[in-house]
Protein backbone atom coordinates (compact mmCIF):
# COMPACT_ATOMS: atom_id res chain seq x y z
CA UNK A 1 0.00 0.00 0.00
CA UNK A 2 2.63 2.83 0.94
CA UNK A 3 4.60 1.62 -2.32
CA UNK A 4 1.32 2.19 -4.57
CA UNK A 5 0.93 5.54 -2.60
CA UNK A 6 4.60 6.43 -3.06
CA UNK A 7 4.30 5.67 -6.92
CA UNK A 8 0.89 8.45 -6.89
CA UNK A 9 2.79 10.77 -5.46
CA UNK A 10 5.45 10.42 -7.57
CA UNK A 11 3.35 10.65 -10.97
CA UNK A 12 1.47 14.09 -9.57
CA UNK A 13 4.81 15.49 -8.99
CA UNK A 14 6.15 14.81 -12.89
CA UNK A 15 2.53 15.76 -13.92
CA UNK A 16 3.04 18.99 -12.12
CA UNK A 17 6.17 19.77 -13.43
CA UNK A 18 5.10 18.90 -16.82
CA UNK A 19 2.20 21.46 -16.39
CA UNK A 20 4.39 24.20 -15.11
CA UNK A 21 7.11 23.73 -17.68
CA UNK A 22 4.28 23.76 -20.32
CA UNK A 23 2.69 27.10 -18.77
CA UNK A 24 5.73 28.67 -18.56
CA UNK A 25 7.07 27.99 -22.44
CA UNK A 26 3.26 29.87 -23.47
CA UNK A 27 4.46 33.33 -21.38
CA UNK A 28 6.27 35.84 -23.26
CA UNK A 29 9.96 36.12 -22.48
CA UNK A 30 10.27 38.66 -19.65
CA UNK A 31 11.47 42.38 -21.04
CA UNK A 32 15.24 43.06 -20.91
CA UNK A 33 15.51 46.84 -19.02
CA UNK A 34 17.08 49.59 -20.32
CA UNK A 35 18.13 52.62 -18.54
CA UNK A 36 16.83 55.76 -20.17
CA UNK A 37 18.72 57.58 -23.32
CA UNK A 38 20.33 60.84 -22.25
CA UNK A 39 19.68 62.75 -25.62
CA UNK A 40 22.87 64.72 -27.33
CA UNK A 41 23.01 68.07 -27.84
CA UNK A 42 23.73 69.46 -31.33
CA UNK A 43 26.46 71.39 -31.30
CA UNK A 44 26.47 74.22 -33.76
CA UNK A 45 28.63 73.97 -37.16
CA UNK A 46 30.02 77.47 -38.91
CA UNK A 47 31.45 75.53 -41.56
CA UNK A 48 29.70 76.85 -45.50
CA UNK A 49 29.52 79.46 -47.78
CA UNK A 50 28.32 82.61 -46.64
CA UNK A 51 26.91 85.85 -48.57
CA UNK A 52 25.67 89.16 -46.29
CA UNK A 53 24.86 92.72 -46.06
CA UNK A 54 26.91 94.94 -43.72
CA UNK A 55 26.61 98.44 -43.13
CA UNK A 56 27.94 101.06 -39.87
CA UNK A 57 30.27 104.43 -40.14
CA UNK A 58 33.89 105.21 -40.42
CA UNK A 59 36.05 107.59 -38.67
CA UNK A 60 39.57 108.61 -39.05
CA UNK A 61 41.68 111.18 -41.14
CA UNK A 62 42.66 111.56 -44.98
CA UNK A 63 45.79 113.17 -46.32
CA UNK A 64 44.38 113.61 -49.93
CA UNK A 65 46.80 115.67 -51.18
CA UNK A 66 48.99 113.12 -51.93
CA UNK A 67 46.21 112.03 -54.59
CA UNK A 68 47.95 115.49 -56.68
CA UNK A 69 51.66 114.87 -55.72
CA UNK A 70 53.82 113.13 -52.77
CA UNK A 71 55.79 116.67 -53.00
CA UNK A 72 52.67 118.35 -51.25
CA UNK A 73 52.29 119.31 -47.93
CA UNK A 74 50.15 116.61 -46.02
CA UNK A 75 47.23 118.59 -45.11
CA UNK A 76 45.54 116.30 -42.80
CA UNK A 77 42.23 116.46 -41.77
CA UNK A 78 39.24 114.06 -39.96
CA UNK A 79 37.05 112.08 -41.83
CA UNK A 80 34.04 110.20 -41.29
CA UNK A 81 30.65 109.03 -42.48
CA UNK A 82 28.35 106.19 -43.18
CA UNK A 83 28.80 102.90 -45.34
CA UNK A 84 26.79 100.08 -46.45
CA UNK A 85 28.00 96.94 -48.63
CA UNK A 86 27.88 93.50 -49.28
CA UNK A 87 30.11 90.49 -47.85
CA UNK A 88 31.39 87.23 -49.29
CA UNK A 89 33.09 84.55 -47.83
CA UNK A 90 34.16 80.66 -46.71
CA UNK A 91 35.28 79.49 -43.60
CA UNK A 92 35.85 75.83 -41.78
CA UNK A 93 35.68 74.44 -38.39
CA UNK A 94 37.60 71.83 -36.43
CA UNK A 95 36.82 71.68 -33.27
CA UNK A 96 36.54 74.96 -31.78
CA UNK A 97 38.28 76.89 -34.30
CA UNK A 98 36.95 78.70 -37.58
CA UNK A 99 39.66 79.65 -40.25
CA UNK A 100 38.42 81.37 -43.60
CA UNK A 101 38.82 84.08 -46.25
CA UNK A 102 36.12 86.70 -46.68
CA UNK A 103 35.83 89.64 -48.95
CA UNK A 104 33.38 92.97 -49.27
CA UNK A 105 32.80 95.73 -50.48
CA UNK A 106 31.11 98.85 -49.15
CA UNK A 107 30.08 102.17 -50.78
CA UNK A 108 30.85 105.10 -48.44
CA UNK A 109 30.38 108.62 -47.74
CA UNK A 110 33.26 109.50 -46.07
CA UNK A 111 34.39 113.19 -46.56
CA UNK A 112 35.70 116.32 -45.18
CA UNK A 113 37.02 119.45 -46.69
CA UNK A 114 39.52 121.91 -44.65
CA UNK A 115 41.30 125.33 -45.54
CA UNK A 116 45.09 125.99 -44.98
CA UNK A 117 48.68 126.27 -45.64
CA UNK A 118 49.97 124.31 -48.87
CA UNK A 119 53.79 123.38 -49.10
CA UNK A 120 55.65 122.29 -52.28
CA UNK A 121 58.92 120.32 -51.47
CA UNK A 122 58.84 122.00 -48.07
CA UNK A 123 58.59 125.69 -49.20
CA UNK A 124 54.96 127.35 -48.27
CA UNK A 125 53.49 128.16 -51.75
CA UNK A 126 49.57 129.36 -50.63
CA UNK A 127 46.56 128.27 -48.61
CA UNK A 128 43.89 126.61 -50.41
CA UNK A 129 40.47 124.65 -49.84
CA UNK A 130 40.50 120.51 -50.02
CA UNK A 131 37.31 118.40 -49.88
CA UNK A 132 37.69 114.79 -49.91
CA UNK A 133 35.05 112.06 -50.09
CA UNK A 134 35.98 108.51 -49.95
CA UNK A 135 33.52 106.59 -52.32
CA UNK A 136 34.59 103.08 -51.68
CA UNK A 137 36.22 100.72 -49.88
CA UNK A 138 36.49 97.06 -50.19
CA UNK A 139 38.78 94.17 -48.47
CA UNK A 140 40.08 90.85 -48.96
CA UNK A 141 40.92 89.66 -45.75
CA UNK A 142 41.22 85.90 -43.93
CA UNK A 143 39.48 85.40 -40.59
CA UNK A 144 40.99 83.04 -37.82
CA UNK A 145 38.23 82.38 -34.74
CA UNK A 146 37.12 80.77 -31.39
CA UNK A 147 33.80 79.00 -31.91
CA UNK A 148 31.99 78.34 -28.56
CA UNK A 149 28.53 77.01 -29.65
CA UNK A 150 26.60 79.86 -31.18
CA UNK A 151 29.02 82.04 -30.79
CA UNK A 152 32.33 83.06 -32.97
CA UNK A 153 35.03 85.12 -31.46
CA UNK A 154 37.39 86.35 -34.43
CA UNK A 155 40.06 88.28 -35.82
CA UNK A 156 41.08 89.30 -39.35
CA UNK A 157 43.81 91.07 -41.26
CA UNK A 158 44.58 90.86 -45.16
CA UNK A 159 44.18 93.30 -47.92
CA UNK A 160 42.40 96.86 -49.04
CA UNK A 161 41.10 99.18 -51.51
CA UNK A 162 39.76 102.41 -51.21
CA UNK A 163 39.01 104.78 -54.04
CA UNK A 164 38.96 109.08 -53.22
CA UNK A 165 37.93 111.93 -55.18
CA UNK A 166 39.42 115.34 -53.74
CA UNK A 167 38.94 118.68 -55.15
CA UNK A 168 41.47 121.17 -54.45
CA UNK A 169 39.62 125.33 -54.82
CA UNK A 170 40.87 128.88 -54.11
CA UNK A 171 44.30 127.72 -54.76
CA UNK A 172 46.56 131.18 -53.52
CA UNK A 173 49.98 131.67 -55.34
CA UNK A 174 49.98 128.25 -57.95
CA UNK A 175 47.28 127.53 -60.49
CA UNK A 176 46.20 123.81 -61.38
CA UNK A 177 47.34 122.24 -64.37
CA UNK A 178 49.63 124.30 -65.84
CA UNK A 179 52.51 121.89 -65.43
CA UNK A 180 54.77 124.24 -63.40
CA UNK A 181 56.96 122.43 -61.20
CA UNK A 182 54.87 123.33 -57.84
CA UNK A 183 51.36 123.22 -59.86
CA UNK A 184 49.14 120.30 -59.05
CA UNK A 185 47.79 118.25 -62.46
CA UNK A 186 44.48 119.67 -61.99
CA UNK A 187 41.63 120.63 -59.64
CA UNK A 188 39.60 117.41 -59.27
CA UNK A 189 41.40 113.41 -58.71
CA UNK A 190 40.07 110.36 -58.57
CA UNK A 191 42.29 107.47 -57.35
CA UNK A 192 41.88 103.63 -56.36
CA UNK A 193 44.91 103.08 -53.86
CA UNK A 194 46.06 99.47 -52.16
CA UNK A 195 46.35 99.48 -48.11
CA UNK A 196 46.24 97.23 -45.69
CA UNK A 197 42.86 96.12 -43.22
CA UNK A 198 42.96 94.40 -39.58
CA UNK A 199 40.45 93.67 -37.06
CA UNK A 200 38.28 92.19 -34.82
CA UNK A 201 34.22 90.95 -34.26
CA UNK A 202 32.38 88.69 -32.26
CA UNK A 203 29.10 86.77 -34.67
CA UNK A 204 26.45 84.95 -33.28
CA UNK A 205 24.28 82.16 -35.29
CA UNK A 206 20.72 82.69 -34.85
CA UNK A 207 19.70 79.42 -36.88
CA UNK A 208 21.85 77.15 -38.54
CA UNK A 209 21.78 79.38 -41.36
CA UNK A 210 21.12 83.02 -40.31
CA UNK A 211 24.19 84.83 -38.10
CA UNK A 212 24.79 88.72 -37.08
CA UNK A 213 28.10 90.04 -36.35
CA UNK A 214 29.34 93.10 -34.85
CA UNK A 215 32.78 93.96 -35.97
CA UNK A 216 35.86 96.84 -35.77
CA UNK A 217 38.12 97.21 -38.91
CA UNK A 218 40.56 99.65 -39.31
CA UNK A 219 41.95 100.61 -42.80
CA UNK A 220 45.43 102.20 -44.13
CA UNK A 221 45.67 102.97 -47.16
CA UNK A 222 47.95 105.05 -49.79
CA UNK A 223 51.17 105.51 -51.11
CA UNK A 224 51.47 108.36 -48.71
CA UNK A 225 48.64 106.41 -46.47
CA UNK A 226 45.99 108.99 -48.11
CA UNK A 227 43.67 107.28 -45.86
CA UNK A 228 43.23 105.83 -41.94
CA UNK A 229 39.79 104.93 -41.04
CA UNK A 230 38.36 103.00 -38.78
CA UNK A 231 35.17 100.90 -38.94
CA UNK A 232 32.55 99.80 -36.73
CA UNK A 233 30.37 97.55 -38.70
CA UNK A 234 26.99 95.36 -38.34
CA UNK A 235 25.97 92.98 -40.62
CA UNK A 236 23.65 89.79 -41.33
CA UNK A 237 25.20 86.65 -43.19
CA UNK A 238 23.31 83.78 -44.53
CA UNK A 239 25.08 80.61 -44.66
CA UNK A 240 24.86 77.85 -46.79
CA UNK A 241 26.76 74.80 -45.44
CA UNK A 242 29.04 72.60 -46.90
Amino acid sequence: MKVWTSRVIAAGAIAGSVTANAYAADLPPAPVYRAPETPVAQVYNWTGIYLGVNGGYGIGESTPMSLYSDSFSAFDFSASGGLVGLTAGAQIQSGHTVIGVEADIDWADISSSATGAVAFNGAAIGTATLSSTVNSISTLRTRIGYAADRWLFYVTGGLAVTNEKSTLTGPIGFVCGTGAANSPPCSSAIEFHPGFAAGAGVEYGFTENLSARGEWIWVGAGAVTTLKENMLRTGLNWRFGM
